[in-house]
């Protein structure tokens, strides 16, 4: 491959010196497409809106696939000098990973459980062992020979009834996030003829194993709304719960206990369960407290106990309660951890002996190991300026050993077996990067703190490779989330080595809205203060420039989904401190989609973005929404990707956005929309095909610095 790399980079560069000039000429003469404008008038609380492009908004219309189509055959004409270094881009990145790779076997109810790749192979192998390692393989699944003849395969739910004999799995062979259940006989390989259409994924088994329970979608908005049993065999299921308030949605599971099965009813802010005995699964199900607009909590049971993370008694960054299991309303639950103002409370783990605590401070992560007995608790040792740490699949009760995660900028990602008595670590996995180059030491970590508008310190976490002069001449991709609570914290990437081994730098930005310094981090990035999103990523983009990491002819903003309504944003507000920008499946039409409950998942979101049906947040939203707000200007250079089965961002949105950007921006900087015309929201589903995926977007940003090599 190597051999095949430099030979196809030197031709490459051979063949651009002679035609760099030539292909510029060609490129000027390919014309944009032009989407038709059919005015369509949107009025709300008197304020009238005119939309150009609403037309879009029909995948069954063959005019809407053909402007989709042109937009793509126009991309491809654009980037046609960049196709080699593309290919040269996906092997290089794909020959950093070991294809032959399998996770670390668990031990769940008497079997081993594994997930495997063989070489050459996109698709996951699912095998189980019985007793010990050393026992025959049995194959599950063969997700390759399933997803055969599929432009899209994705298994799911994968669930195995408590005596070992059926496996409930959903597939989706769309990207539309809408499953099909079956039931697998797993010593006869046989799949039953009980098979259940438009379900959320998965299945949870009742102990009487021929029980299940599973949730099902609203078929226009895909809320996952009813809870249904379902008996092997049976014709007809039974409608257990029905969430009729349309900003919840439902989930059923089982306790690690595995004595309830447990329906989970939550939305942005509330929560509300019920639970049910598992070996009862013909009984009714029980409510364990009712909701309390505002009242978030989750459950785990042990012994004759529930533990509970609430925000109860205004504990903004939550804190830890218990209740018996026979007395479960609120006014029974007493406090185990108190509330921090200073520390998050994320998740717990609980064994026999120890309870295990999910921390957030200043940013990071924590792991705390507090002893039942009340005598020695301690915290995991983290040396790094900038990692994330995090408990991983941990499904016994009695036993000294901790599985949890770890992994930095620099550093591959490890799954560690940590004896909670002794202390002693066991490296059970980490990952490898092939190809003989990569040197954890040859690249910088580090941590820095920009100054917002308003005085607030955000963390911003940065990696590049050593020797790196700060002269304003690097290249530096800034990537940020910011919604919804949703922490970005500092993650190893193989495949982001190919763009900092050829100078960029890489940066996240931790910025408000998510819970990166807690609950309240997140509080001051919604509703009526979702600008703050956008400031702060404004504010870090201005400090790495003011630090002289790099320049705005050098400084690239990246995003997807609620990030790419930050892309959208930032363009809009300061589009000058920017050469490109990336955004991935964005959420760019925010008014019109939130006055639209018919979508999937738009009424769920009122706690995140705000009602538009209420005067005040119609105001703010319009403000800031990236479609509303293009006006005529000069726009950096953008690459827009998204897949036409998108349930979670429509495709419409970021195609209405570019025909309204193209027919408006001043400048003649590239605008690129690309459609996955097979995909849904998470892209495509093969774990190379999403390579290829990247290697677009890299060799935007490279040919953009005019790096070709």
């Amino acid at each position: 491959m190597k051999n095949r790399y430099v030979l196809g980079a030197v031709c490459f560069i051979f063949a651009t010196s002679c035609s760099k000039k030539n292909d510029q000429k060609m490129t000027e003469n390919i014309q944009a497409p032009v989407a038709k404008i059919i005015p369509k008038t949107l009025e709300k609380h008197g304020d009238v809106r005119t939309d150009n492009y609403y037309w879009l908004n029909d995948r069954e219309n063959p005019e809407v696939i053909d402007y989709l189509n042109k937009e793509n055959d126009y991309y491809n004409k654009m980037t046609a000098h960049t196709k080699e270094f593309q290919k040269e881009l996906f092997e290089e990145m794909k020959g950093r990973i070991k294809e032959d790779d399998q996770s670390v076997p668990y031990l769940y109810n008497g079997y081993y459980y594994i997930t495997r790749f063989e070489t050459g192979k996109d698709y996951p192998i699912h095998p189980r062992k019985k007793g010990s390692l050393e026992a025959k393989e049995e194959i599950m699944f063969d997700c390759n020979e399933m997803a055969k003849g599929k432009p899209y395969f994705q298994l799911s739910g994968l669930s195995i009834s408590p005596d070992n004999k059926y496996a409930t799995f959903t597939l989706d062979v769309v990207g539309r996030r809408i499953y099909t259940l079956y039931i697998k006989n797993l010593e006869t390989g046989e799949i039953l003829k009980d098979k259940i259409d438009n379900t959320s994924g998965g299945g949870t088994w009742a102990n009487d194993s021929k029980t299940f329970f599973y949730t099902k979608n609203d078929k226009v908005t895909l809320r996952s709304d009813k809870v249904y049993k379902h008996k092997l065999g049976a014709k007809t299921d039974v409608l257990v719960f029905d969430e009729k308030d349309d900003t919840f949605n439902v989930s059923v599971s089982k306790e690690k206990s595995r004595k309830y099965i447990v329906i989970e009813s939550g939305s942005t802010l509330t929560s509300e369960y019920r639970t049910l005995l598992a070996d009862t699964p013909d009984a009714e199900f029980k409510i364990f407290q009712p909701r309390v607009r505002g009242l978030e909590y989750s459950i785990s049971h042990f012994g004759d106990s529930f533990y509970i993370l609430t925000n109860k008694d205004k504990a903004t960054n939550f804190k830890l309660m218990k209740t018996p299991e026979n007395a479960t309303l609120k006014k029974n639950w007493v406090d185990v951890i108190g509330h921090r103002d200073d520390v998050l409370l994320e998740d717990i783990d609980i064994f026999k002996d120890y309870l295990v605590v999910s921390e957030r401070n200043d940013g990071l992560n924590k792991i705390r190991i507090m002893p039942w007995s009340g005598k020695g608790e301690y915290y995991l040792p983290f040396n790094s300026e900038t990692y994330t740490a995090y408990t991983t699949t941990n499904v016994d009760f009695d036993t000294d050993i901790l599985r949890y995660g770890y992994q930095s900028l620099n550093t591959p990602s490890s799954v560690i077996d940590f004896n909670m008595k002794t202390k002693q670590k066991d490296v059970k996995k980490e990952q490898q990067v092939l190809g003989g180059k990569f040197k954890k030491e040859n690249y910088i970590e580090e941590r820095i703190w920009a100054t917002a508008t308003d005085g607030t310190k955000v963390p911003i976490s940065m990696i590049y490779k050593k020797g790196l002069k700060k002269d304003g001449k690097n290249p530096l991709l800034l990537y940020a989330y910011g919604s919804y609570g949703a922490s970005m914290d500092a993650y190893f990437s193989s495949t982001r080595l190919s763009m900092l081994d050829r100078g960029f730098i890489f940066g996240i930005a931790h910025i408000r809205g998510g819970e990166d310094l807690g609950r309240q981090w997140y509080e001051d990035g919604k509703l009526l203060k979702k600008k703050n999103t956008f400031t702060d990523f404004i504010d870090c983009s201005k400090y790495v420039i003011e630090q002289k990491y790099t320049s705005p002819k050098h400084l690239y903003a990246e995003g997807g989904s609620a990030g790419g309504l930050l892309m959208g944003a930032i363009v809009n507000m300061a589009p000058e401190l920017y050469n490109g920008v990336i955004s991935q499946v964005p959420f760019v039409d925010v008014v019109t989609t939130m006055l639209d409950d018919s979508i999937p998942l738009t009424t769920g979101e009122y706690d995140e973005w705000g009602n538009p049906n209420d005067k005040k947040y119609y105001n703010y939203m319009k403000s800031y929404s990236p479609y509303d707000n293009v006006t005529a200007k000069a726009y950096p250079n953008m690459y827009v990707s998204t897949g036409l089965h998108d349930s979670q961002v429509q495709y419409w949105e970021p195609a209405k956005w570019v025909a309204k950007l193209r027919a408006t921006k001043t400048d003649k900087n590239l605008l690129f929309l690309d459609t996955n015309m097979d995909a849904g929201h998470g892209g495509a589903s093969g774990r190379f095909e999403a390579l290829k995926e990247l290697a677009k977007e890299f060799s935007f940003l490279l040919d953009l610095e005019g790096i070709e090599k």
